[in-house]
């Protein structure tokens, strides 16, 4: 109630005079004007955070030094939703190079856990808490390996404001108090977590100030002993010993043998720009997939957020979410036919599916927990233009629950995301690598850097993705209006868990989309409902290259900001 009070006192106020005009230009949803600066911007979820990436960038770091600089800050500030107990994917612009770079530091399942201690004790799907859903921390050696090839200042320079906030407290943000309360909960029988993250007996609340020394020690020797202090060192040594503690299966070897890989990003082209994303573990390429079938739409003679737009972005969801399901896995395990998948010839045969009047109801089927999943997004852009869109998790809020003895932080629960389905690309493995829900992006156009971006949220990512892309490409929105705007998400499609849906799934609104909209859904064949969560949290970075200007957005959604110089 209160935004549609704002809209229309906006729209009073543009009345009025040509400079209120032109601050709704594109903007009608907007909850703010957008942060426009020359020599360097931040954007990212926690507001502490993205200052401490602007502090970088003035000391002379790049834009992978400040990035990495944020990821450790909100790894402290925001444990709801990372850390280094998580993995991280990032896409790089060299601006010198005119080159784009991908990373993926997801990690590898622990290589004494076989597929038959979940069949013989008849588990048919990885719990998200205890130890069976560990992998690997990715995210440490994700640092180290984008700070070799991009990097110059030293990482004790990167690392030291976080060190000193661990050390001296930081005033919790009010959504990620909110989340952090759900979590003391959930893990009220974790002794670790609770004395780590409810040292009072409770959740911190908003603006209460909250510690963590051992994070800040933990830091501090990954500073001094590099990525092998954590993969090879007393770090390693800790985890393992407390996963025998507890029942794990992590042995040493799992973290001295893992290295995370740089890989080519994948690309598609739509109306003039190229659009980037990173191939499979991850889910990236449905944004690739989803675009292709949309380009042979006209989808701005529908109208934004109307019935026939809607419905046209729900169906064609389904139709690359089946595929989602069925090929995106670990690449070293299961090959998928990429370049089919991405052409324009599969996407016409594909579309042969979408009905433009009424809902599929058996295309997919799917397991709750996939939908969920809590995440952070940043990205940097520097004063030359180089950009980063980075993306890093512990995937279900904390993760898996579990705090390793004496280190700090919560060990992740990405391998819940395998399948316990034998056959299945994404069955569990040893060694293996699981299907990964959190995927940056980037946009490019004429071999120029155009807008960095992210829309964090488990299976609402590609969703939103391709919701903020088509605002901004498709409907002339300025960044931030195009973040704002209501999104819907739709739940329920094929998983690479396994299962499938024979209902259509439910269509879930913001409250901003009209009751006639719902209304017409409804008549259309969807299940359709309204929430005011889950619809994600978007940070982009707009490089206007007329005027040699960035330009920053960060919605309303999250705790965030966007800042810059």
């Amino acid at each position: 109630m209160k935004k549609t009070t704002i809209f229309l006192l906006i729209g009073v106020l543009a009345i009025g005079g040509a400079e209120a005009g032109d601050r709704l230009t594109g903007a009608m949803f907007a909850t703010r004007s957008e942060v426009i600066a020359t020599n360097g911007m931040v954007a990212t979820s926690q507001p502490l955070a993205a200052q401490i990436g602007l502090d970088i960038l003035k000391k002379g770091g790049t834009a992978v030094d400040a990035a990495i600089a944020v990821n450790a800050a909100l790894g402290l500030m925001e444990p709801t939703g990372s850390g280094i107990g998580g993995d991280l994917f990032a896409i790089v612009w060299d601006n010198k190079k005119k080159r784009i770079y991908g990373l993926n530091a997801s990690g590898p399942s622990p290589k004494s856990l076989t597929f038959d201690h979940f069949n013989a004790r008849g588990i048919t799907e990885v719990p998200t808490e205890g130890p069976l859903p560990w992998t690997v921390p990715g995210c440490v050696a994700g640092w180290f390996a984008l700070h070799e090839k991009f990097g110059k200042l030293p990482m004790t320079d990167l690392l030291a404001p976080t060190i000193a906030y661990a050390q001296n407290g930081f005033p919790v943000s009010e959504l990620i108090a909110y989340y952090w309360g759900r979590s003391v909960e959930r893990f009220a029988d974790f002794p670790n977590f609770q004395k780590l993250y409810a040292p009072d007996g409770r959740a911190p609340k908003k603006g209460e100030i909250f510690r963590n020394k051992t994070l800040a020690k933990t830091l501090q020797y990954i500073a001094k002993q590099g990525q092998k202090g954590f993969y090879k060192g007393e770090i390693a040594k800790r985890i393992v010993a407390y996963s025998k503690r507890v029942g794990g299966f992590f042995q040493l070897a799992d973290f001295a043998d893992y290295e995370p890989e740089w890989v080519r990003p994948l690309k598609v082209s739509y109306k003039g720009y190229r659009i980037w994303e990173l191939p499979p573990n991850g889910q990236g390429m449905a944004v690739l997939q989803w675009l292709r079938l949309l380009e042979q739409m006209d989808l701005k003679s529908m109208g934004h957020n109307s019935a026939d737009y809607l419905h046209a972005l729900i169906e064609t969801k389904k139709i690359v979410y089946e595929d989602r399901a069925r090929f995106y896995a670990d690449p070293a395990f299961f090959k998928a036919p990429i370049r089919k998948l991405l052409s324009t010839a599969y996407a016409k045969k594909r579309l042969k599916l979408f009905h433009p009047q009424k809902a599929r109801r058996r295309l997919s089927h799917g397991e709750e927990k996939l939908e969920a999943g809590d995440t952070v997004y940043l990205t940097v852009v520097d004063s030359e233009f180089n950009a980063v869109s980075l993306i890093q998790s512990n995937y279900y809020g904390f993760g898996s629950g579990n705090v390793p003895d004496g280190v700090g932080f919560c060990i992740q629960d990405r391998g819940a995301l395998f399948s316990l389905e034998k056959g299945h690309p994404n069955v569990y493995a040893p060694g293996k690598r699981p299907f990964h829900t959190i995927i940056p992006a980037f946009v490019t156009q004429k071999g120029e850097p155009v807008f960095s971006f992210g829309v964090m949220g488990g299976a609402m990512q590609p969703q939103g993705h391709v919701q903020v892309l088509l605002n901004i490409l498709a409907f002339g929105m300025n960044i931030q209006a195009a973040g704002d705007a209501p999104r819907f998400r739709h739940r329920g499609a094929s998983q690479p868990t396994g299962g499938r849906m024979t209902d259509g799934g439910t269509v879930l609104l913001e409250s901003g989309i009209p009751p006639n909209v719902m209304r017409e859904l409804v008549q259309k064949g969807h299940t359709v409902a309204k929430t005011s969560g889950g619809f994600g949290g978007y940070q982009g970075i707009w490089i206007d290259q007329k005027n040699k200007t960035l330009i920053g957005a960060s919605e309303s959604r999250k705790d965030g900001l966007a800042i810059g110089y």
